[in-house]
């Protein structure tokens, strides 16, 4: 990194021009200051990698978009991948919205619209570069973007941690080992963009016990709005022990009462972000997903996002006229 603009330090009527120049380093993404945002600090660190340009960004929360302008066709360096670093955002893209939150990696088209709507204040890396650097599997990003990518295990376990060395300290090294650097980049991501292929065709072969937990998955996102949805319940439906469901879900870095708890938390996020449903409640919605005791539902949302219901809803885009009180 070597390319510095920030605002954080300058008096508030400084602000303007250097906030210009932040939009420029991001463009031809768009940057919107959150809802009600007055005093806008934002810090952007830029640098190359070899065919890598790279990004650092500490920030107010604020919208990153893409509209559906036209791209010019010579314009390759479209793929951008994103690590969460700190906060929680919600990403959005080829009809997905996934929670992203810090730890966690995102995939994005440039070429496409998207919208990544950071609700705190956070710090992302931010690696862009041509698709043709992916090679054959550049076809297959699609497959990836608009989803949370957990950091947890295969290809994005190794990926981002070496992604964030790469992000954070490329200006230390040689030309030469930069562009090493950022061969390797392309090469783990395209791998990741595979894997993510064979996972959603189901190309990929599974064991016994990986359908398992698959369709145990599935049956908890079908349930969410079921109150009495639990782990027994699932085991149930499962015909095993919850002994033994304990057990299947040893290797998936989650319990099943944290996994229902999570699912429904992205799901009430999802909603209170969605304009077409300004005229429910806070309350209503977390009814909606199988949440008893508001009290209850507002301490899961801030340990899950890192804030309240209502703040993650007020830094949403609002459309004009009276909000819908608790």
């Amino acid at each position: 990194m070597h390319d510095e603009v920030s605002t954080a330090s300058m008096p508030r009527t400084d602000r303007g021009g250097h906030w210009e120049r932040v939009r420029r380093q991001l463009d031809p993404v768009e940057v919107t200051p959150g809802p009600g945002t007055t005093d806008f600090r934002a810090t952007v660190t830029t640098g190359d990698a070899g065919c890598l340009r790279l990004l650092s960004m500490r920030a107010a929360p604020l919208r990153l978009s893409r509209t559906a302008r036209p791209v010019p066709a010579a314009q390759d360096d479209r793929l951008v991948l994103l690590l969460q670093e700190e906060g929680t955002a919600a990403v959005r893209q080829d009809g997905r919205t996934a929670v992203v939150g810090a730890g966690q990696l995102a995939l994005l088209d440039l070429r496409r619209p998207f919208c990544l709507d950071q609700h705190t204040p956070f710090h992302l890396y931010a690696l862009r570069l041509p698709g043709r650097a992916l090679g054959p599997s550049a076809a297959r990003a699609r497959h990836a973007t608009g989803r949370a990518i957990p950091a947890t295990e295969g290809v994005a376990a190794l990926l981002r941690p070496f992604a964030a060395d790469v992000a954070s300290g490329a200006a230390a090294f040689a030309g030469h080992v930069r562009d090493r650097l950022a061969g390797s980049v392309a090469d783990l991501l395209a791998t990741l963009v595979d894997e993510q292929a064979r996972r959603r065709d189901g190309a990929a072969s599974v064991t016994g016990r990986a359908r398992t937990v698959d369709d145990i998955r599935a049956h908890i996102d079908a349930h969410l709005r079921d109150p009495k949805l639990s782990p027994a319940l699932v085991a149930r439906a499962h015909g095993i022990s919850p002994r033994y469901l304990h057990v299947l879900f040893e290797g998936e870095d989650t319990t099943v009462h944290r996994l229902i708890q999570r699912r429904r938390i992205e799901e009430c996020a999802r909603e209170l972000l969605r304009r077409g449903h300004e005229g429910r409640t806070i309350s209503a919605v977390a009814r909606g997903w199988g949440f008893r005791n508001a009290a209850h539902f507002s301490r899961v949302f801030k340990s899950v996002l890192g804030c309240s219901p209502s703040q993650w809803r007020d830094s949403a885009p609002q459309p004009a006229g009276p909000r819908p009180t608790r």
